[in-house]
């Protein structure tokens, strides 16, 4: 029998723009919580992913939908999908 490839599902997560590094290169901070294994304290951490902004449309403080995808550079392996929400231009 032929094996059949499936196609590996992507990773899509949301995350809020931190800075623009470049052209159509954004940085997206995605901020979660992880309990202490032995004291159990709520510990907040945080990543910086570099993600890859082909139209250049983000701009700074938007909560942005990204997902995986092939390596675009060194360090941008994601891809904007969308804008959810865009950023209070009064609190900027």
């Amino acid at each position: 029998m032929e094996a059949k490839e499936r196609k590996k599902e992507r990773k899509i997560i949301c995350g809020t723009v931190v800075s623009r590094s470049g052209d159509k290169s954004i940085r997206v901070v995605l901020n979660y919580r992880i309990r202490h294994p032995v004291y159990g304290k709520y510990i907040n951490r945080r990543t910086k992913l570099g993600v890859h902004d082909d139209k250049n449309q983000a701009k700074v403080g938007d909560v942005v939908e990204i997902t995986e995808c092939r390596p675009m550079s060194k360090t941008k392996s994601w891809r904007l999908l969308r804008i959810v929400q865009e950023a209070n231009k009064d609190l900027l």
